[in-house]
């Protein structure tokens, strides 16, 4: 699925700013054949010129475990993930994964029993949990179509689970579309003791019935992260808006875009979500391989360099790293 290397390639450019440190908080590995992005796949997107010194894995769903329990299935993935890590720190000379993001039904009875699975799985590597809650009422034109229930962050189960993970000093993650950023800020206003990362910006949808309304989207989705942002256990994860569901179209181009390309078309919206939240509560991700679909690592980093040049010193080190190694307890 991800074998576009060749595409990729097209786009050359020379390294931006190659000593600034970078954590990458916000990947996933894949052993399924289909899809095939494990430890050697990401050091060699790592490896592209950027100072990646470490990462975190992003819960996708990978290694579940094929028998036992089924509420402990997810487990096998923390299991997975932490033997990569476990490669990882073996090679100083590349970046570590140094925490792990795992799946836990927080809507589940079993749920503080998941939890300590992972704990005892993760090699002290375990950081907190995601269970997206992305849902659309038309999966059918999404490549990527979300596996969140209706009205899921409403649910009392589930909120008492994201409450949960906040008693236990765990972070929760969560990926979901435009339309339920607002949904996402009720959950972040109830259970204001738990620490929040919103993934990729909400997920501004471009395709399907989304498609061709893209200013009016934008539109509505600056307010949205605007009032977000005044839940200070909300922290905004800036990346991520290269999936083809975004509707940018890059990934069905003869030619990947160019950084340059990159920022024009998505700088908008990471200045918006910097003055809405501050540097000290934006974080930069890279969400490989899924955006690897769209445009290659050096090229994203690239552009996100870009961006950031506007910001001070101090803020730049925030985004980069500093607010991705406080959160995530590197």
């Amino acid at each position: 699925m991800f074998d576009n290397d060749e595409w990729l390639a097209q786009v050359q450019e020379d390294v931006v700013e190659p000593d600034r440190e970078i954590i990458d908080p916000h990947h996933h590995l894949w052993p399924q054949p289909e899809m095939h992005y494990n430890l050697d796949e990401l050091w060699q997107d790592i490896g592209a010129g950027h100072n990646i010194t470490q990462t975190v894995f992003m819960e996708c769903r990978a290694a579940y475990r094929e028998t036992g329990p089924d509420h402990l299935k997810c487990v096998g993935e923390t299991e997975f993930v932490a033997k990569a890590a476990a490669r990882s720190a073996t090679d100083p000379s590349r970046a570590t994964i140094s925490g792990i993001i795992s799946h836990v039904d927080l809507m589940s009875e079993h749920r503080d029993d998941i939890i300590d699975a992972h704990e005892d799985a993760g090699n002290g590597l375990f950081r907190g949990v995601r269970h997206s809650g992305a849902h659309d009422p038309h999966p059918e034109a999404l490549s990527i179509p979300g596996r969140g229930i209706k009205n899921q962050y409403a649910n009392e189960a589930f909120r008492r689970g994201v409450a949960r993970l906040g008693e236990r000093g765990l972070t929760y993650d969560t990926w979901h579309y435009h339309h339920q950023n607002m949904d996402y800020r009720d959950l972040a206003l109830a259970v204001p003791g738990t620490t929040m990362i919103l993934d990729h910006f909400g997920t501004p949808l471009g395709v399907g019935a989304y498609a061709g309304k893209r200013e009016e989207i934008f539109a509505a989705w600056k307010d949205d992260i605007a009032a977000i942002a005044e839940c200070p256990n909300v922290y905004a994860k800036l990346g991520g808006l290269a999936m083809p569901d975004n509707g940018f179209g890059w990934n069905e181009r003869v030619t990947p875009p160019t950084s340059d390309e990159f920022v024009a078309a998505q700088g908008r919206y990471y200045d918006h979500a910097i003055a809405c939240f501050g540097p000290d509560r934006c974080m930069f991700e890279s969400n490989f391989p899924v955006d690897r679909l769209s445009l290659s690592y050096r090229v994203l980093w690239n552009g996100l360099k870009k961006i950031a040049a506007k910001y001070s010193e101090a803020e730049q080190a925030q985004m980069f790293s500093g607010v991705a190694r406080k959160v995530y307890r590197l």
